[in-house]
């Protein structure tokens, strides 16, 4: 990991991956976050015991690694404002922004940078993330070592070699969790109908999806076959399972999936033209 680490943004997702750094033993003292806020920063730098300052300028002067954690609507303002800074230090920048490619980051930053976009989701907040990563040509692979061992401090990576594939990570990894929440909030509703309370129907869910998700991730055999395992010919998973092939529930999934990559796609080109 690098020296010197300046989160530009003291939000949810930044502590998140700071407490990860923490946890993983990076030295806290090689860590800034920055706010125009000191109340939002008090109590950061209170918990987590790092550097924090309402100057990012100052921030940026001697770090090796910038992330840009701050919303997609105010980045520019905020690279602009950073640009001289970036400029002279050279140091490697990782976006965690939605929908802003990294070119136009690169462009707001004043160009030539080594530049890392970054599409993590929200389980990273329990240290159960995912996320895809883009490197531009500038990036060393000392860099791209460096951002590997950041974001998985809250869960596992997987690169990417052209930045568009990054809207098929949004409509995988990114925007996910929720289609799980909405399996959740359907299966807990249909358990009620059949009769049972609510509160027992979403905990037996939610710990059949992670004990599911864990035998996934364990298991050399792939989800098809796991599946199959489940069905007994004639039996009652077999049942549900044809309900839902014949309900075309894959066909729903994919439309989903293209939908979510068609408005990422939509949105980076909203933002870049502000």
């Amino acid at each position: 990991m690098a020296n010197n680490i300046t989160f530009i943004g003291a939000g949810n997702m930044a502590t998140a991956i700071i407490g990860g750094l923490l946890d993983s033993g990076v030295d806290p003292a090689t860590i800034t976050a920055t706010s125009p806020n000191e109340s939002e920063l008090a109590p950061v730098k209170a918990r987590l015991g790092i550097h924090t300052s309402t100057d990012n300028n100052a921030a940026v002067a001697d770090a090796d690694v910038v992330v840009l954690a701050v919303k997609p609507q105010i980045m520019r303002s905020v690279c602009e404002q950073l640009s001289a800074s970036v400029q002279h230090q050279q140091p490697l920048v990782i976006s965690i922004a939605a929908g802003l490619d990294a070119d136009t980051i690169d462009q707001w930053l004043g160009g030539n940078n080594a530049m890392v976009r970054c599409m993590p989701n929200t389980p990273s907040l329990v240290g159960y993330g995912a996320s895809g990563l883009y490197a531009n040509a500038k990036v060393s692979s000392e860099q791209r070592e460096a951002a590997t061992q950041l974001m998985e401090a809250v869960g596992i990576v997987e690169w990417v070699e052209e930045e568009g594939l990054l809207d098929a990570v949004t409509a995988v990894s990114g925007s996910a969790p929720a289609y799980f929440f909405l399996m959740f909030e359907a299966m807990e509703e249909a358990a009620v109908k059949l009769g049972l309370p609510a509160a027992t129907a979403r905990r037996l869910a939610i710990q059949t999806a992670l004990g599911a998700a864990t035998m996934a991730q364990q298991s050399e055999k792939d989800p098809a076959t796991l599946k199959q395992n489940v069905m007994s010919p004639g039996g009652t998973t077999e049942r549900a399972i044809q309900h839902m092939e014949n309900a075309q529930l894959r066909t729903t999934i994919a439309d989903a999936m293209q939908a979510c990559a068609d408005r990422a796609q939509a949105m980076a080109q909203e933002l870049s033209d502000r």
